[in-house]
């Protein structure tokens, strides 16, 4: 593969999964109320309209101060991985570890572009449907993250005699994500799983 081609792919698939991210988000901010799900696969599979003001996966931070350092932290390890990932492709490595850091610059990215703006552009979406630039819900930095994905495959309780939780409930998976997050997560393990070899073999010259 030449080395201009390997500008390509990465630069398609950043592209793609930020279209299909925001689309999907902004399609759910401007039909749905918060809270108001629909099924897409019997009881397994929701589309259930979420925020969240933190982390992926629904994890929550800090507060107002907490979300806006956390919004900071993310654009610089953004930086650092896109910085990342540029040297990667000029060093022409292998195609499936470009691959994989790409995953997890879009997802990054994807969820980055909810905090800075989407409390200015975007009304809240409690007991409503949001409005698009009719006044913001947060300043900026402050924007909470659209999730959407809600897979309750497994919906039972503990039994009584199971130790702290015997008698609740337990749902697997409990937590509601988004196009992003399932980028970041698919990067993160493709790259553990597959490319191994990759942090193996810079292992080896470092130690050298």
């Amino acid at each position: 593969m030449k080395f201009s081609k390997l500008y390509v792919i990465p630069v398609v698939l950043l592209l793609a999964i930020l279209i299909v991210d925001q689309v999907l988000k902004v399609w759910i901010k401007t039909n749905m109320v918060m809270g108001e799900n629909f099924p897409i696969f019997g009881n397994w599979a929701y589309i259930y309209f979420t925020e969240n003001a933190g982390m992926a996966f629904g994890m929550n931070f800090g507060g107002e101060i907490g979300k806006i350092i956390l919004t900071i932290f993310r654009i610089a390890l953004v930086g650092l991985i896109g910085y990342y990932l540029f040297r990667l492709i000029k060093k022409a490595v292998a195609i499936g570890v470009i691959i994989g850091f790409t995953l997890i610059f879009a997802g990054a990215i994807g969820n980055i572009i909810d905090s800075l703006f989407y409390g200015l552009i975007f009304s809240d979406s409690y007991g409503q449907v949001a409005t698009m630039f009719q006044g913001g819900y947060a300043p900026f930095l402050q924007g909470h993250v659209v999730d959407m994905f809600y897979f309750p495959i497994i919906e039972t309780s503990f039994p009584s005699w199971f130790p702290i939780w015997g008698g609740e409930e337990f749902v697997f998976f409990r937590p509601i994500f988004n196009v992003a997050d399932s980028a970041i997560t698919i990067g993160v393990l493709y790259l553990l799983l597959f490319q191994r070899k990759y942090f193996m073999r810079r292992h080896e010259v470092k130690t050298a």
